[in-house]
């Protein structure tokens, strides 16, 4: 189990480093690549689980809960086991002295069996993650399959490497008169305590499996505590982790799941004296809450931002129009990369196919949404579906926003005919409009806004993302003095910055290994996906000496 993964620790602590491309795990779902049938048994597997109990023993108080629903019309009828808090914390604490014990390699190699297990039910997962997210079945594959997986395994790297960093033992020899000084000394790294992952609805995995792998691979027990809405893709990780970990001869309570069905057992999680890591994605409101109120705890957040694109000049009009166009349609822009506000300046702008007024980039980038989803069973495979009614809430109040360049419309789904699946909304609003674009409008919402020059629209991004967060920024400009510029805003705000993304490289996906997700430089996360600072201080380091 241990030694058949060393390499792959080794690749993935070495890439860590190099930031260069490289990946563990396929993201392609094809046959060639996971073996004939993988797909229909992963499927098969999803649904064998459905309409029942799912099969987790732990503590819990006898009673079966569970209200998922399918934003593609299906309910799942998946019950978990209601938790008993203080049972499963004191069972986590009871776990960790042995796990602690077991040293950096050992809990390392342990946690990539763990990532390897997932990798080879990624089909399994992939129905489940799309029919808990509303992901169309191939991105739900590769973000909630393989990419996340990645994820995974870069923070196990990051959380190995941080622990290795300096020697387990030492002798201590100090020249002194009549014989040095000679000491023995050692150097154990102990984990804070239980960790608490709050998983979020639209991508349970991705967004979980690095505080999961991070805070397990340094030692802490940790509890994750699923969204209502997406329990079943973190129920089989959990299931998975712990049996192996029972198999490696450790006690499978180091991981354990925490299912309500309505609201509030993630505060009480929070602020358990006995929990001192938390890992949360979601809401700026419960994240702003966690931060000020967990304070016994290492809290990490990534929160709602507001995403923003400037548009200055462009040497690919068509390549720019059909990348933005691709990056508004993605799952229906439920990515919290996802752009939302368009700076154009009001004058226009200069492109490869003459100049362009403010008018006809907005009209451009319609016509050029409106090109990619206009096939609706083509779409689908794009834009997914509608995860919760808020998203449709703030969809239909979108149009009084300003003036609607692109109206959102509904799409007929062929193989779910009870799906909710909509086209993304554009909308034109003024610069004095700050209170409409400075904050974000989560889901298919966009709106395109004329500045006075494109300094004006650098200076606004600075400033939105100053205040309101961040985890994504791009800039279109044959101007190196403008990308010049953009990056010093970007880096005054803190936020990630793209340029000139024209192809297939779109500005809400972040590649393992090489792209930081989030910075932690802004209000919209308290660290990036992932980078030393983010598992540091899940550990600490307890020395003991005695003379040699």
């Amino acid at each position: 189990m241990f030694e058949q993964h060393r390499g792959t620790l080794d690749e993935a602590t070495s890439a860590i480093a190099q930031r260069g491309h490289w990946s563990a795990y396929p993201e392609s779902p094809s046959p060639r690549v996971y073996g004939e049938g993988a797909a229909e048994r992963g499927r098969e597997a999803f649904e064998s689980l459905l309409g029942k109990p799912y099969p987790l023993e732990q503590p819990g108080t006898g009673s079966w809960i569970g209200a998922e629903r399918s934003p593609f019309g299906i309910d799942l009828g998946v019950t978990y086991p209601q938790p008993l808090v203080e049972e499963l914390i004191a069972a986590a604490k009871g776990a960790l002295p042995a796990w602690r014990d077991a040293g950096p390699l050992a809990r390392a190699l342990t946690c990539v069996e763990i990532v390897d297990r997932i990798n080879k039910r990624s089909f399994e997962l992939a129905n489940a993650v799309q029919h808990t997210t509303g992901q169309a079945f191939v991105m739900a594959f590769q973000a909630g399959g393989p990419h996340a997986q990645d994820r995974a395994l870069e923070a196990i790297a990051y959380g190995f490497a941080a622990m290795t960093a300096s020697a387990a033992t030492s002798r201590w020899e100090k020249p002194a008169k009549g014989g040095p000084l000679v000491m023995d000394k050692r150097f154990t790294v102990v984990p804070r305590g239980v960790a608490l992952v709050i998983g979020c609805n639209t991508f349970p995995t991705w967004n979980a499996y690095p505080g999961l792998f991070a805070s397990l691979v340094t030692g802490n027990p940790v509890i994750v505590k699923p969204h209502p809405g997406a329990v079943l893709p973190l129920a089989i990780t959990v299931s998975i982790a712990r049996e192996v970990l029972e198999q490696a001869g450790f006690d499978p309570a180091l991981v354990s799941l925490a299912v309500e069905e309505g609201q509030g057992l993630a505060k009480t999680l929070a602020t358990h004296p006995d929990v001192r890591v938390v890992d949360f994605t979601g809401s700026t409101e419960f994240g702003d809450w966690l931060e000020l109120n967990a304070r016994q705890a290492l809290v990490h957040t990534e929160k709602a931002g507001v995403n923003t694109v400037v548009v200055d000049s462009t040497g690919s009009w068509r390549g720019m129009l059909g990348n933005l166009a691709f990056s508004l349609a993605l799952y229906s822009g439920q990515m919290c990369t996802a752009p939302q506000n368009i700076l154009v300046p009001a004058a226009g702008i200069e492109t490869d196919e003459g100049h362009k007024s403010f008018d006809e980039v907005a009209a451009g980038l319609a016509a050029a949404v409106a090109r990619l989803l206009g096939d609706d069973a083509r779409a689908v495979e794009l834009t997914g579906a509608i995860v919760n009614p808020g998203v449709l809430a703030r969809l239909a109040a979108a149009p009084s926003l300003g003036e609607v360049v692109l109206e959102s419309r509904a799409l007929k789904h062929p193989a779910f005919p009870d799906a909710v699946v909509r086209t993304p909304v554009i909308v034109k609003v003024a610069p004095g409009e700050r209170e409409v674009y400075g904050r974000e409008h989560f889901g298919p919402i966009s709106f395109v806004i004329p500045t006075g020059s494109t300094r004006e629209s650098l200076d606004l991004l600075r400033e939105t993302i100053t205040a309101r967060g961040a985890l994504t920024a791009s800039v279109y400009s044959t101007s190196d003095d403008v990308l010049d510029q953009a990056e010093r805003a970007a880096v005054d705000a803190g936020v990630n910055l793209s340029c000139n993304l024209t192809g297939g490289v779109f500005v809400n996906q972040s590649a393992a290994f090489s792209d930081y997700h989030g910075s932690g430089a802004n209000p919209a996360a308290t660290a990036s996906l992932t980078d030393p600072g983010y598992v540091a201080g899940r550990f600490h380091v307890v020395q003991s000496r005695r003379p040699a």
